[in-house]
């Protein structure tokens, strides 16, 4: 059987805050219908209890009408954690290839978001110049800017 990647799911404390964040700073777009789920099939696949949900799909820029999503999710209950770092276990960071790290920067901060680390530039061997940052999303959440060059 073939396999193909689907989607990223976010959980978020306030999913229509970061769905327009991530549409607004980086071009993503909703795409399906808006989700409200529930139901005993829910609590079962995810181990919830009493399990409910609402959300949107956003398409990511640069991988046409099939791509996959980032889905931003917030359950009726969303349990705090502390704040991710980057040299966490797990998932780490969302990353975006932008044209100005600079630019892209400001408009994180200027939708809510915050810094994290300050730009940064290197030489990847074999690859090429590097210039990175993280910042967070406005849940705090660590987005990697990054421009090849």
């Amino acid at each position: 059987m073939a396999t193909r990647y689907a989607h990223t799911n976010l959980i978020a404390h306030d999913w229509q805050r970061l769905v327009a964040f991530y549409t607004e700073v980086f071009g993503c777009r909703a795409v399906g219908a808006r989700r409200d789920l529930s139901g005993d099939w829910l609590a079962r696949a995810t181990a919830v209890p009493d399990a409910r949900l609402s959300g949107q799909h956003l398409l990511l820029p640069g991988h046409g009408e099939t791509g996959p999503t980032l889905e931003i999710f917030s359950y009726d209950v969303v349990h705090a954690q502390s704040p991710p770092v980057a040299d966490r276990a797990g998932y780490g960071h969302l990353a975006f290839e932008v044209e100005d790290v600079s630019a892209s920067l400001a408009a994180v901060l200027a939708h809510g978001g915050s810094g994290l680390g300050e730009p940064a530039r290197t030489r990847v061997p074999g690859t090429g110049d590097l210039e990175v940052v993280y910042a967070r999303d406005p849940e705090g959440n660590i987005v990697e800017l990054q421009s090849w060059h």
